[in-house]
């Protein structure tokens, strides 16, 4: 509750008449300050609006407005890497300095003398191995801690700023928009669940146990007397692609109404999204501004589009330019307005 809304509520139990401006219930607050006026913007709105009137055709319980975002290239930036795998490749040079037989071994010895293009070419199964064998035998909360140590200290090659200031701030302001209008906001990513549970409250507002992702096996054992969570070099579920629907059955239980992506990655999520019955709304953030972030899609190391173009209008989803339905793109850009990410809903 505001000053405004405890000074109010004072006037009006005193009987006294509280006057309102007609402009102030003309022209209500931006909820999307950082997003162009275009037909996009204008239909975000209007769907929360239809979808969250009582008595309408189109009104949505509470209990299924969810809504589920990818991360990278979604939330935040992905170039010129995705940062999980700037991570893993930080943690295996750590390793290496203990152990310099791995330099010989693969999938190292090819990442290594390929992270200087694109790694990610080595492949899923030799990323999933390099970043197992650089995390296996941690605890949970161990794991956590290198993440959180290296988010403090590492910086972007472009922006040198940490990889947490590289949040889109119009995707924050609808984070919140949604979640002030009662839907529940969920990450359904590729990335790691347990790297992203580390920071996404903080950044996002999405609490841990709103994130569905990637995720190792975990086995629970004993260490010094004290029962632990271990993780293991095998992968437990790669939450990419049509792997993405199983997750949010798995994890969420119920069909989203609104999803978000960048990549083909996400284009089984966003079918999936539409298929449902009632009103649905699926966006594609398409990185088209080359000067304030990159432009790219269907020749991309990281974030390959080619499907979500073609079949965008087949499916009704609507592609978010980015050079031109954004008016800033980073919070830390000047004119970004100040938006720190509201509070999650509590577990109900």
């Amino acid at each position: 509750m505001t000053r405004r809304d405890v000074v109010l509520g004072s006037l009006l139990v005193l009987g006294l008449a509280v006057v309102v401006p007609a402009t102030a219930l003309a022209n209500p607050p931006d909820p999307l300050p950082s997003w162009n006026d275009t037909p996009l913007k204008r239909a975000l709105i209007e769907f929360v609006e239809k979808v969250t009137r009582e008595g309408g055709t189109d009104f949505v319980p509470v209990e299924d407005r969810i809504a589920c975002f990818d991360n990278d290239g979604t939330l935040w930036a992905e170039k010129p890497l995705y940062f999980e795998l700037i991570f893993a490749l930080h943690r295996v040079h750590e390793l290496l300095e203990r152990n310099p037989d791995l330099r010989q071994r693969e999938p190292f010895r090819f990442i290594l003398a390929n992270q200087k293009d694109h790694p990610v070419k080595a492949g899923e199964k030799a990323f999933d191995e390099m970043s197992g064998a650089g995390h296996a035998g941690l605890t949970t909360e161990e794991f956590a801690a290198l993440v959180e140590n290296w988010l403090k200290s590492a910086r972007h090659p472009r922006f040198d700023r940490p990889y947490t200031d590289l949040v889109y701030q119009p995707m924050l302001e609808l984070l919140a928009y949604l979640r002030a209008n009662g839907f529940k906001t969920f990450v359904v990513s590729g990335g790691g669940i347990e790297f992203m549970r580390v920071w996404t409250r903080k950044a996002y507002g999405i609490p841990p146990w709103q994130i569905v992702g990637t995720s190792n096996r975990i086995k629970y054992e004993l260490k010094d007397g004290n029962p632990v969570l271990v993780r293991l070099p095998q992968i437990n579920f790669i939450d990419d692609g049509p792997g993405k629907p199983v997750g949010i059955e798995m994890y969420i239980g119920k069909r989203p109404i609104m999803a978000f992506g960048n990549s083909d990655g996400d284009y089984e999520m966003l079918r999936y999204t539409m298929a449902g019955k009632g009103p649905r709304f699926g966006m594609i953030v398409h990185h088209t501004d080359p000067v304030r972030e990159w432009a790219y899609d269907r020749d991309s190391n990281v974030g390959r589009l080619v499907r979500g173009l073609d079949d965008a209008g087949k499916y009704g989803w609507w592609i978010m330019d980015m050079k031109n339905d954004w008016k800033v793109v980073f919070p830390f850009e000047n004119d970004a307005p100040k938006l720190q990410p509201k509070n999650p809903q509590p577990i109900e």
